[in-house]
């Protein structure tokens, strides 16, 4: 019997129009260009200015660049699978407003957190259900308004994350390609390093927590940054020798784009030629949920079916994983 796995079909995108540069955070917080350039490979980010939207709106707009380049049927979506670490609004779920909005009415719809890694457990979660058979087209979107979280006068974080959405479309192929095997793995120990203190159930919002700046996100950066070079080349690493793979046979490594220096170490483990590392961290930051849909799409022109595609991430929690990952159609 021919085995069924999940392929990706199509891809969306959108990013706000207002760009933050590094020039324009000199202004704000104590650094420069050229400091923010060496230690992460940042030029720019992108912001989502509109008074009164959030994750769904980037969400929505990722999702209809898809739809419209597709010519897809929204109604012919079975699931929606919403990948953010910044909601809308607590218990109310974003990805069901975003699946209403684009007229997805025959889906049911879910959130999806693990931080930085959410994406990448998304397109896990989204192959189960496309091997179990039950389900045909299903949405998976990464979507973050970081900036909704971010203290900008800060400089640990203000000078790293944008915002951003991305969106990919995964239906069932039995040509071989799609996803072909995963790695993924999570450190709860790790919480403490990269969080968002008040504003959950443990610490809700008070006028204290407020006054105290509790509701942004917070990082010890120099642990982060340990952690995430570690553990994004090792199962990285470990992927490409359990599958059998050459360093040659690699075509792409798509990597969490947190620090340029954490994905070109990634690569180095895999002894991967830089020409064949995506990179779009110059030009929106660390978009979280989003950065792995978005390095897809930029470079959708460029992959060809069968590409072996190794991705790869680290977020907030600690979490982290590897997908191997053959390419399933040619632009």
């Amino acid at each position: 019997m021919t085995k069924v796995r999940a392929a990706i079909t199509a891809v969306g995108k959108y990013l706000p129009d207002y760009i933050l540069t590094n020039k324009e955070l000199e202004t704000m917080v104590e650094t420069n260009d050229e400091w923010i350039t060496t230690r992460t490979g940042i030029k720019e980010r992108r912001i989502l200015k509109d008074e009164g939207k959030g994750t769904s709106y980037l969400a929505i707009k990722s999702a209809e660049d898809l739809i419209s380049k597709s010519n897809l049927d929204p109604k012919e979506i079975e699931l929606v699978i919403l990948c953010t670490a910044t909601p809308d609004m607590q218990a109310a779920s974003t990805g069901a407003y975003v699946a209403s909005e684009i007229g997805a009415v025959n889906a049911f719809s879910f959130d999806l957190e693990s931080a930085c890694s959410s994406f990448l457990y998304g397109m896990s979660v989204a192959a189960g259900y496309i091997e179990s058979g039950r389900y045909k087209k299903i949405l998976l979107i990464g979507a973050d308004k970081n900036s909704s979280m971010i203290d900008y006068t800060d400089r640990a974080t203000c000078i790293i994350f944008g915002d951003g959405a991305g969106a990919v479309l995964i239906e069932p192929t039995t040509d071989g390609n799609g996803l072909q095997d995963e790695l993924l793995r999570t450190d709860g120990s790790g919480r403490e390093f990269l969080k968002v203190p008040a504003g959950g159930s443990v610490l809700p919002a008070t006028e204290e927590t407020v006054k105290n700046r509790l509701h942004f996100a917070r990082q010890d950066g120099q642990t982060v940054f340990k952690n995430a070079v570690f553990n994004m080349a090792d199962v990285s690493e470990k992927i490409v020798e359990r599958n059998n793979l050459k360093y040659e046979d690699i075509d792409w490594l798509a990597a969490h784009q947190a620090n340029k220096r954490i994905v070109e170490a990634t690569a180095r483990r895999i002894k991967l030629d830089p020409s064949k590392v995506m990179l779009n961290i110059k030009n929106y930051g660390n978009t979280t949920s989003a950065t792995l849909p978005l390095l897809l799409a930029d470079y959708e022109s460029q992959l060809k079916k069968g590409d072996n595609v190794i991705f790869a991430a680290f977020g907030g929690g600690f979490s982290w994983g590897s997908i191997y990952f053959k390419w399933c159609y040619n632009s």
